[in-house]
């Protein structure tokens, strides 16, 4: 969705009304801790004067005003005497920044109010009411969903975390209804949070299809008699007057008596030396050296005329950081060109013994992209830039034009190699992968290297983005020099091979000292948050390996993609025929807004619902429950999509993808993506492609061995049913994994009390189906689908499984109350499984969030498995100089690449290795297979 743009100069009547105290807690949770020097926290304040300057600086002659609440007690406690009885306890961290963040808008010059009796939700829509009255544009920096309800023409909110504006459109995909109709859904679903009662069961997708249909809340509790559903129209006849309550505390009072015209709202010199000197007291030293910039002084002259009393000495920003916080060193960036500078700069790294490095390319695929440049940063602060490809293609290791004063590449490889391969000097890179692979094109193979990404990732799992300038931000507050501001966006854009070497320096530079800044804050984390184990034996020693992967690629026989194309191409247009045939008229198979209309108004199927555009839904899951209720002509469209996906996503992207130096598809796997550790592919995807389909064996088949040599395939087999027997301490399933039975037999034998001499392959079928439904949190609903039963019974038969494994059953509530309460679960190898939504109050993500609890330790558990596996693997191979090549990893499954000659003792130590690699009350096991394609490798 197309989001508005900020603009860097408002129009002189635009209105900002900050949300202070929705902010404050936000930042504090979003944030990581801070300190000053006597110990006081300070984390959600230096956010909160990051978000001002911002503010300030992107919309310098706007109206501002921040707002706060007076107290807790306001006129709704009258209404409702539990309204916000479930709020939990301030932190004690949070308490003594409620008064710094009131002082910090008064050091800005800001106008700040708050009114006793109301809230500040209240005097924000006063302040929105008075100023679109005469015709001001109000923007509204929060991200709160109680404000919601005022966004209309001319009022908008901006998220200040996330930096992206919420209007109409975005309210309406939140809430499924306009901004004016709001309240009616949070009158009936209510607010855990505050304790607005709402209407049991009732959640904003039921009150959005409610609203929709009567308009109003009051026109709907006098038409209950009009529902169809009983045990609804039952509730909400219950429970009409706490609705109508909810509804009054929910509805923002615009007619607060304010005392402060909109006239008034308007900063009062906010870059002064007041504010100077606020920021001294907290230690916020990156915000003084940004605002003194803009006063035309330095940080140094800022300091003396704020106080004549001595600057506080630096202090740690939590007890095990470093005592200089790396965000307040000033910048120095320099421009290498030649030989004595370079030299100079290795130097320095040999000092320190450490060094943090990046490099620049004409592309985000190592294999298919040239270098342009690389930096170095030996010490925060200090960082240099040594351009190599600016303003020049063809060659890069022949002398560039002298007017660009670059240096040659191969010399600058020949003077870093030493550096780059010395064991003594610390090397430090953000998605250390991109980087290792690109010098590895030019011989230099880097070690020992730490990846601040994989560390942010250990740390704080998936609760953030883990990119370069969201940590600087949030960690640092500081605001990188952004890529598109010196490359251009769309059309526009230009190659970093055009960009100016000055301005190159600069944006290059800044990534290299803040990738040594957030490692001198992330590394001391791992061990006061007990994580050394799980970065140290897991990612860290995976990340050369993935880039290896990477860098050698998988080769593809186009001649088989082609042909698949075309034998693809020919169903699709079979498959379309008839189609268009049982529809009796052509029409475009592919527009989900013409199937729409074929589907429900013409052939009025039942189960349709509409999107907020106003047209029929033709989601996968609605296809798919057609189909279930036995429409073979739905059944028709999902075969006609599936092989269209497939040809669109493999047999025809594949054959672009194949790089035409080497023959081979070189994927990108992402380390930091997930939020059970498992790695993603793209660029193409080589994890998706179906492996139970004839069609995706088919294209399998493509991806073959290089000549003299096959492809080894080796997975785990049945890991995550073996881990979920194991950490719940099954008893039966793991004897039977110890004796190695037939898993699902057993399992069928003693759920349905079939002895296994009877076993069918109908009631084994159903046993599979129930024992991988049961640790992925399948419902009795979609058993059901699975295994052609109808409902009842696969309750039943789930009902059954948990009485005859009660062990199973335990784990998961067990499971579920620890995600709940932390909001993530862990692996066996302590990895943070972050849950988002666990306590959602909708039901439905809250019940899709309790899934994902009870599997994430188990798909978490095998992705460390897996890793382990590699790291143990590769190992084996280097030390005793093997020719086997790792080249993709699927979720349980490893391909190599391995001479003929050396197959059969390779496979050999890599199914022992994998069998090796944790120590279980049951073992792993592993199968092995090879042939010259990976199909029938598998």
């Amino acid at each position: 969705m197309t989001q508005p743009q900020p603009t860097t100069s408002a129009a002189p009547q635009e209105l900002f009304l900050i949300d202070g105290s929705g902010f404050i807690f936000r930042a504090f949770h979003a944030l990581p801790p801070l300190t000053r020097p006597d110990g006081t926290p300070v984390g959600a304040v230096m956010g909160f004067c990051n978000m001002l300057l911002k503010v300030l600086s992107d919309h310098p002659q706007a109206r501002i005003a921040v707002i706060f609440d007076a107290a807790r007690k306001n006129f709704r406690y009258d209404i409702y005497a539990d309204y916000k009885a479930n709020r939990t306890e301030t932190p004690p961290d949070l308490i003594p920044q409620f008064p710094l963040i009131r002082e910090a808008t008064t050091a800005f010059g800001l106008p700040n109010m708050e009114m006793e009796g109301f809230e500040a939700d209240d005097l924000i829509a006063t302040y929105a009411r008075l100023a679109t009255a005469q015709g001001i544009p109000v923007t509204i920096v929060s991200s709160d969903k109680d404000l919601m309800q005022l966004v209309r023409e001319g009022v908008r909110m901006l998220d200040p975390i996330k930096q992206t504006f919420i209007g109409e459109a975005e309210v309406f995909e939140k809430f499924g209804v306009t901004p004016d109709k709001v309240v009616y859904i949070q009158a009936l679903a209510g607010d855990a949070t505050d304790n607005v009662p709402g209407v049991p069961s009732i959640g904003i997708k039921t009150a959005a299809q409610l609203i929709t249909e009567y308009g109003d809340l009051e026109t709907l509790l006098n038409s209950t008699a009009s529902i169809k559903q009983p045990k609804r129209r039952e509730i909400l006849e219950q429970h009409a007057e706490d609705a109508r309550i909810s509804l009054k505390l929910v509805t923002l009072d615009a007619h607060v008596p304010v005392t402060a015209p909109i006239d008034a709202l308007v900063p009062e010199h906010p870059f002064s030396d007041r504010l100077i000197s606020f920021l001294q007291e907290q230690g916020f030293r990156s915000l003084i050296s940004r605002i003194s910039a803009r006063m035309g002084q330095t940080p140094a002259m800022a300091v003396t005329t704020a106080s004549a009393k001595p600057a506080p000495a630096p202090a740690a920003m939590a007890p095990a950081l470093p005592a200089t916080p790396p965000q307040d060193i000033a910048a120095s960036y320099e421009c290498v060109s030649d030989e004595a500078a370079l030299q100079k700069w290795i130097g320095l790294a040999y000092e320190s013994g450490i060094c943090a490095f990046d490099t620049e390319t004409t592309g985000l695929t190592p294999a298919l992209a040239d270098l342009v440049g690389i930096s170095l940063s030996p010490l925060p602060g200090k960082a240099c830039y040594i351009p190599l490809g600016h303003g020049q293609g063809g060659d890069l290791l022949s002398a560039p034009t002298s007017d660009l004063k670059q240096m040659k590449l191969a010399r600058v490889m020949e003077l870093l190699k030493p550096l780059l391969e010395d064991p003594s000097v610390l090397k430090v890179a953000h998605n250390a992968k991109y980087d290792l692979q690109m010098f590895l094109m030019h011989g230099v193979a880097i070690t020992p290297v730490d990846d601040t990404m994989l560390m942010s990732y250990v740390l704080d799992g998936t609760g953030h983005s883990h990119g370069l300038d969201e940590l600087a931000l949030t960690m640092c507050g500081h605001e990188m020099i952004s890529y598109d501001s010196v490359t251009g966006t769309g059309k526009s854009r230009i190659s970093f091979a055009a960009v100016p070497i000055d301005k190159a320096t600069d944006y290059a530079a800044e990534d290299a000292d803040f990738t040594l800044r957030l490692h001198r804050l992330l590394k001391p984390r791992l061990a006061a948050e007990k994580m050394v184990a799980m970065y140290e034996d897991i990612e860290r020693p995976l990340a050369p390996i993935i880039a290896g992967m990477e860098y050698d690629g998988i080769r593809v026989d186009p001649s088989v993609l082609k042909n698949l194309s075309h034998i693809f191409g020919e169903r699709i247009s079979v498959a379309e025929a008839e189609i268009q045939k049982l529809a009796g008229h052509p029409f475009n198979v592919g527009s989900p807004k013409q199937l729409g209309v074929v589907l429900f108004d013409e052939m009025g199927l039942p189960g349709g619902s509409k999107t907020k555009t106003g047209d029929w839904s033709t989601a996968v899951d609605v296809l798919e429950a057609l189909a279930a209720q036995g429409h073979d002509f739905v059944e028709k469209i999902l075969d006609w999509r599936h092989l269209s996906k497939l040809k669109s996503t493999y047999t025809e992207a594949l054959q672009q993808a194949i790089n035409p130096k080497t023959g081979r598809v070189n994927t990108s796997y992402s380390m930091a993506a997930t939020s059970t550790g498992r790695l993603s592919s793209s660029d193409p995807n080589l994890q998706n492609i179906p492996i139970r389909t004839e069609e995706g064996r088919m294209i399998r088949r493509a991806f073959v061995a290089a000549p003299g040599h096959v492809l080894l395939s080796a997975d785990y087999s049945q890991i995550e049913l073996r881990l979920a027997a194991e950490m719940a301490g099954v008893e039966t399933l793991k004897a039977a994994f110890r004796n190695g039975d037939d898993i699902h037999s057993i399992t069928a034998s003693q759920v349905f009390g079939v002895p296994l001499a009877e076993m069918t392959p109908e009631i084994r079928r159903q046993a599979k189906a129930i024992n991988f439904g049961i640790i992925y949190g399948m419902s009795g609903y979609g058993l059901a689908r699975q295994i052609d039963v109808s409902p009842a019974e696969a309750n039943q038969f789930i009902k059954q499984y948990f009485a005859r494994f009660p062990e199973l059953g335990a784990f998961m509530e067990e499971t579920k109350v620890f995600a709940r309460q932390h909001g993530y679960v862990k692996t066996l190898f302590g990895r943070k499984c972050v849950i988002p939504g666990i306590a959602d109050k909708n039901a439905a993500r809250r019940n899709g969030a309790e899934r994902q609890a009870i599997n994430a330790p188990l798909q978490g558990t095998a992705a460390d498995l897996i890793k382990l596996a590699m790291i143990r693997i590769d190992r084996v191979i280097r030390k005793e100089g093997l020719a086997a090549r790792m080249l993709l990893q699927v979720h349980d499954e490893l391909v190599f690449e391995i001479p003929e000659g050396e197959i059969e003792d390779v496979s050999a130590r890599i199914k022992q290795e994998m069998e090796a690699v944790a120590s279980f009350s049951i073992p792993l096991e592993a199968s092995v297979g090879w042939a010259n394609d990976w199909a029938a490798a598998h």
